[in-house]
């Protein structure tokens, strides 16, 4: 939360942290949803935090603070599943591109009809495809089938050794962007 102090005033786009629920349970729930929503925190992923668990323990708690829980979905997410994390949300729903870990070598190969079933289920809520979108051309596809792409290992490998953060930053963006 140190690290996020005053950066409101330089920063208006959505801030979401990503990390365990023992870490939040470990700070207190109550107040690690206070502490986020005083520094600028717009929303948390918990991947390891249970739906149910959420929705009756806690969901009041995140929305007293004005924090977005984002759920995620994965390729074996059954559409009943699917519609009752649409139902939870008040974000965005993270769409994990593979059943595999982030930051590997296996693309996207064979996710498109996924991809399809995601974007045929009628979601009220907008949802965003991560893990494996290492480039434009994974950026582009998940793109087409979502309301966006989330790429984070990519990111991170890219400025890992920077010496010109801004720069580098700069670099790997146009890299995404450029036609």
């Amino acid at each position: 939360f140190e690290q996020l102090e005053g950066v409101r005033n330089e920063v208006q786009i959505p801030i979401l942290l990503m990390g365990y629920v023992n870490t939040v349970m470990q700070y207190g729930i109550e107040n690690f949803c206070r502490k986020a929503a005083e520094v600028g925190v717009d929303g948390v992923i918990l991947p390891d935090l249970p739906m149910d668990e959420y929705n009756e323990f806690y969901k009041q708690v995140f929305e007293n603070n004005n924090l977005s829980n984002v759920f995620l979905v994965t390729p074996n997410t059954s559409d009943k599943r699917l519609k009752l994390i649409d139902e939870s949300t008040q974000g965005f729903i993270y769409v994990v591109s593979t059943d595999s870990t982030t930051g590997n070598n296996k693309g996207l190969s064979g996710a498109e009809d996924y991809f399809k079933r995601i974007k045929n289920s009628n979601l009220k809520n907008p949802y965003l495809i991560g893990f494996n979108i290492k480039d434009r051309e994974t950026f582009c596809l998940a793109s087409k089938y979502a309301h966006g792409a989330i790429i984070g290992s990519a990111f991170i490998k890219a400025i890992k050794d920077s010496k010109n953060l801004k720069e580098d930053i700069y670099k790997f963006v146009e890299g995404i962007k450029k036609d």
